[in-house]
């Protein structure tokens, strides 16, 4: 019997661990959760604002909290920054395994995702280490990655947020924050934002640095909340006014920014991997359970040849997204400096556009029939269907459109 690439003894562990962790510490958290009129993990109430319901929000905090004490939070993040130092190609496996396990329940808040650390902020000094970058890894604190503007996207350079050394103030080593974010994760919630701003302009990209915010800073202004097609209350405006950044909040050197802001995207991007995997064949196992037991004209759906072929579809898109993506986690692993080295590896963002690209693609069809397999049910506002291909859809756009990922494995032929 073959083994898969990265399905190592302390996968296993993790898999087992994280089995039980599910079922003793996330399933009274939902329990709780559900005697409270504040919606579902996946479709939760949101508040006079548009924000995410209070209760679900900290319904999530405490599995995020559970899970790093259980040693189960941060497997992605290096063992030297507390994290479990796993490969991608392992990361595949544990993600592949928390979204299947957890469908959408709150075990998926179990697993660091934009709200905890990350491979970027790894990069910052010992001060931000014990101020910022240990609470993330043990659970105490969430993060927001403030990167997008509301007229720039995709083309980071073209960012207008700016920070400047205070020269003329009361510390020649402290910058000055000023500008605006939207589109951004955890914005109403974060503890501490990643923010990159262009510090020296002109100089392409070595013109952005990336900062560690104090969300409570003196200057930072929470703005609206922006629904989006997932309507979860999560998605929102930063504002910094003249917001006073001490130098030990950079991250890395400054210019580094867009090497790091990339880091933390191109993370988002593997990811895809396993979060399509995962929640594809638990898609996939719902629309195969339903066409057994849905009858017309006194027969199970499932032998009506139009719905095995949608079921064929289904299985051969996860199948040949998920072999794809671990392949291209394998070859990651191997470069020099890794899926995270700075600089990258020339053929690194080709592999990372295609893990993303594929996956997009192939997910947004698994749940277009997932839906039509279920029929009616599957149109039901809030039914696990709708809210994924919701989700699916949202997909192709953040962490980089679909179409920017085409042009970057263009570019990734033509260079060689």
């Amino acid at each position: 019997m073959t083994t898969e690439a990265g399905l190592t003894a302390r996968v296993e562990h993790y898999r087992e661990r994280f089995a039980t962790f599910l079922t003793v510490e996330v399933g009274p958290v939902e329990e709780e959760l559900a005697r409270r009129d504040a919606g579902t993990p996946d479709n939760p109430h949101l508040d006079e604002a548009g924000r995410m319901h209070p209760a679900v929000w900290e319904a999530r905090r405490e599995v995020q909290r559970r899970s790093a004490k259980a040693g189960l939070y941060s497997p992605h993040v290096g063992e030297a920054s507390g994290g479990g130092g796993f490969s991608r190609a392992e990361m595949q496996h544990v993600e592949e395994f928390v979204y299947h396990r957890s469908g959408l329940g709150l075990g998926l808040a179990a697993l660091g995702w934009t709200e905890g650390a990350n491979a970027a902020i790894e990069h910052c000094s010992s001060a931000a280490r014990e101020h910022w970058l240990d609470p993330l890894v043990a659970g105490e604190i969430t993060a927001a990655f403030a990167n997008t503007e509301i007229s720039v996207g995709t083309d980071v350079l073209a960012m207008e947020t700016h920070a400047h050394r205070d020269v003329a103030g009361r510390s020649d080593s402290d910058w000055v924050l000023n500008g605006a974010k939207a589109w951004i994760t955890n914005a109403h919630f974060a503890d501490v934002l990643q923010v990159t701003a262009v510090t020296e302009p002109g100089a392409g990209t070595r013109s952005l640095t990336m900062f560690l915010v104090d969300a409570d800073a003196p200057g930072v202004t929470r703005g609206r909340d922006i629904p989006t097609m997932l309507n979860d209350g999560l998605t929102g405006e930063l504002h910094f006014d003249d917001v006073r950044i001490p130098a030990e909040d950079v991250v890395g050197e400054p210019g580094d920014g867009f090497s790091l802001a990339m880091a933390w995207i191109n993370w988002r991007r593997m990811c895809r991997g396993g979060m399509c995997a995962g929640w594809g064949a638990w898609l996939l196992e719902r629309a195969v359970n339903r066409a057994r037991v849905r009858t017309s004209g006194g027969k199970p759906i499932a032998e009506l040849q139009a719905v095995q072929h949608l079921l064929a579809d289904m299985d051969a898109d996860v199948y040949a997204a998920r072999a794809a993506s671990l392949h291209a986690q394998v070859e990651l692993d191997a470069l020099p400096g890794g899926a995270y080295g700075m600089p990258l590896a020339p053929e690194a963002p080709r592999l990372m556009s295609l893990i993303k690209v594929v996956n997009d693609e192939a997910f947004f069809r698994v749940a277009d029939r997932a839906v039509q397999v279920h029929g009616g049910t599957g149109l039901r506002s809030g039914s696990p269907e709708e809210k994924l291909f919701r989700l699916a859809r949202n997909l192709k756009i953040p962490a980089g459109t679909v179409e920017i990922q085409r042009n970057a494995i263009a570019r990734g032929l033509l260079r060689r």
